[in-house]
């Protein structure tokens, strides 16, 4: 029988083994369609269900109670769900540090024994010191869905300053404790989103929007107008003074920090809702007897990046890709700060350079070879000193510290090596372990292999693949492809315990570097945004074909997964190549491209991706790939399992939502296409529970629509 009869058999096989014994009964909510039509550039575009994007209203909650019925009562059925569940918790329990950052003699760290919801923040004095708890957030809510995303301490470490998000909210609210004593003050500080805190003497700037309209809810609160603010220690919220806004310009993001001796106050602003992918970076000395205007160091707001690392007496140093796109290391004199006369500290090289900072008096500055990280350290005047050596090719550096520092502390991790803690000594340039975990896996039954193949136009794309040694080359695994490709963001090697038991079960992980992502600098960023997007796509359909063409899998065995604008990517290659896949995981995606910038801060992708309604060009090239807009009846799709939460205030759920259900109207196959809709979680789960219930229901559905029973 020739191979393409035997393909064509398996399949049909495959696909009557499933509608049998699994969807012969699945009935999905029948969702109500409204008269609503648009109008780009003289193209008409339906959009019949954009009463879901009203999250908070009564249909659309009896929709998600409706589709959440069907998904649970799916899932319910999966024979191994619970063992699947069951395996994860168990190699997730151990107990997880961070790296402890220093302040006034007490080392501050973060700890879970293992399954607590959220990490448990102590301090002791001294390396040597007896751990004291200082803030356990799994006692701020009952369902353990509270998060303490801002831990920041006043130079003196009297005053800490904590944010504290809800339900997996981006938006947060400031508390300040006081240290000495340990108890909490009456500050409170509402609509902070996307700010530090950034302290000066008693007080810190930080950055919110204007609190909104009577009504409105925290999902749908419209984030315009960004603010920096500077609040004193126990005064009220409605005392803060105004530090800076821009009204004229409201879809702009503004941050502000100050330098270690607090000296200085920093200003970045971005502007990408105008298709900017840099920023501007203003200064104010604030030891000056009279408050003064800001001074530019960038004074416009261009494509260029620009970062400020630290400062000396007379110099700014920043770390920006204008003229580099691998980035470099320059410095300004502050007395005259003008960029264009700045010093090269560090040049560009072959390899982008992805995060410098300073310690001890030294700069401390992470590379990318081939994904895999390399740290250099470098005197302030650009002189290299030595390389700090890792024991592998994994994911290490972001050191950084205070100018007095003699040691500082990293992390070392790849897939197959649990987060390392390791000590630096600056002066003598060797590294020590500080604390290694303990996990309950042998990492020589495990191989990562590291190979390049070509996309569609001939570029070489990375990819990492991970499985238990010995898998045979067969065809016949089931494989889990994973990619994101955009916001010049980085997929590294991480270790992942979760993942274990997906390898134990007899599964393949590949993760794809694709165009869009940062690993190779900026030309690499800029070859997978706005219209070049479609290479993206065709990088993550070739690393599906690369897969089969290997023998690691085949088109029955191949599932792919992305969040995100990786969620994005899945549901644009499935509407592209949806023979090529048999299960697709697209979570909290950006599905429809031609409103995106109408939610939250959706507006600043636009950099990105374009926007539908500012230039034709870009609109036709959104169009042309948007998951929700290329939806056609008559394909027969993979199975699909989509993942959004109801306080996803990042990629607002109705993304997904709308997806969900013009996927369930026009595809009449037996595959499931089901979405799950979590409660109390935002862009990621908001507990460790929530977290392991997710990934074990998506394993469940891979192997259970691939027909395949995993051995846990």
């Amino acid at each position: 029988m020739p191979t393409t009869q035997k393909s064509m058999l398996f399949l049909l096989a495959g696909t009557f083994f499933i509608m049998n014994t699994v969807n012969a009964q699945l009935q999905y909510p029948v969702t109500k369609k409204i008269e609503q039509t648009d109008d780009y550039f003289g193209t008409k575009v339906s959009d019949p269900y954009r009463w879901l994007e009203d999250d908070k209203s009564e249909p659309t909650k009896e929709w998600v109670t409706a589709e959440n019925l069907v998904t649970q009562n799916y899932l319910g059925k999966i024979p191994y769900r619970a063992s699947f569940q069951e395996a994860i918790e168990k190699v997730f329990n151990y107990p997880r540090y961070s790296a402890p950052f220093k302040n006034n003699g007490w080392f501050y760290f973060y700890k879970n024994d293992g399954l607590q919801n959220q990490s448990v923040l102590y301090r002791q004095f001294g390396l040597d010191g007896k751990p004291e708890l200082v803030l356990d957030p799994n006692k701020l809510s009952a369902d353990g869905t509270t998060r303490l995303q801002l831990f920041d301490l006043s130079k003196d470490g009297r005053y800490e300053a904590v944010g504290l998000s809800k339900g997996g909210s981006d938006w947060q609210t400031y508390y300040v404790r006081d240290m000495n004593t340990g108890t909490n003050l009456p500050d409170e500080l509402s609509w902070v989103k996307f700010s530090g805190a950034a302290w000066k003497g008693n007080g810190f700037y930080y950055s919110r929007y204007p609190e909104p309209q009577k009504g409105s809810s925290d999902l749908s609160a419209k984030n315009e107008n960004h603010q920096v603010y500077f609040h004193v220690v126990g005064t009220n919220q409605k005392e803060d003074k105004l530090v800076y806004e821009n009204k004229e310009n409201p879809q702009r993001f503004v941050g502000a920090s100050t330098s270690e001796d607090e000296r200085y106050l920093f200003l970045t602003i971005s502007d990408r809702g105008k298709g900017f992918d840099g920023n501007a970076v203003y200064f104010k000395d604030l030891s000056l007897a009279t408050d003064t205007t800001f001074i530019p160091i960038v004074k416009e707001i261009t494509n260029s990046d620009y970062q400020v690392i630290d400062n000396t007496a007379d110099q700014f140093f920043l770390k920006t890709n204008d003229g580099a796109p691998n980035s470099k290391v320059i410095a300004v004199n502050i007395a005259k700060p003008d960029i264009a006369n700045a010093k090269i500290v560090i040049p560009e090289k072959p390899e982008p350079l992805q995060s410098a900072n300073t310690a001890g008096g030294r700069l401390f500055v992470d590379y990318l070879k081939d994904v895999t990280s390399r740290t250099y350290v470098y005197d302030l005047t650009g002189k290299l000193l030595n390389e700090i050596k890792y024991p592998g090719l994994g994911n290490g550096g972001g050191i950084g510290g205070k100018a007095d520092d003699k040691f500082v502390f990293y992390v070392f991790t790849s897939f197959t090596i649990p987060p390392t803690i390791y000590k630096y000594d600056i002066a003598s340039g060797t590294s020590t372990v500080f604390r290694q975990p303990e996990v309950s896996f042998n990492p020589a039954d495990y191989e990562t292999k590291q190979v390049f193949y070509p996309s569609k136009d001939g570029t070489k794309i990375p990819m990492f693949i991970v499985s238990k040694k010995g898998v045979k080359l067969d065809g016949n695994n089931v494989t889990l492809l994973y990619g994101y490709g955009g916001f010049n963001i980085n997929l590294q090697p991480a270790f992942s315990a979760t993942l274990l038991p997906f390898l134990n079960a007899g599964g393949v992980y590949a993760q794809a570097n694709l165009r869009g992502g940062g690993e190779y600098g900026e030309k690499w960023h800029k070859a997978g945004m706005i219209l070049n997007k479609q290479n993206v796509f065709d990088d993550f359909i070739a690393a599906g074909e690369y897969l089969i063409q290997q023998k690691y899998t085949s088109n029955q065995k191949l599932a792919i997964r992305g969040g995100s604008n990786g969620g994005l990517l899945v549901g644009a290659v499935i509407n592209q190549r949806p023979d090529l896949f048999r299960v697709a995981i697209p979570q909290v995606g950006v599905m429809d491209m031609l409103r995106f910038h109408k939610f939250t801060i959706g507006w600043n992708w636009i950099a990105d991706y374009g926007s539908s309604e500012k230039d034709e060009a870009n609109f036709k090239n959104l169009y042309a790939f948007s998951p929700l807009h290329n939806i056609k009846a008559g394909i027969n799709y993979p199975a699909v399992l989509v993942t959004t939460a109801d306080h996803d205030d990042r990629v607002v759920p109705a993304h997904s939502f709308k997806y969900i259900a013009t996927l369930q109207e026009k595809y009449k196959g037996s595959n499931p296409v089901l979405i799950r809709i979590d409660t109390n979680s935002g862009h990621g789960a908001s507990n460790t529970k929530k977290n392991i219930e997710t990934l074990a229901d998506i394993y469940s559905f891979i192997f259970y629509n691939m027909g395949v029973t995993p051995q846990l």
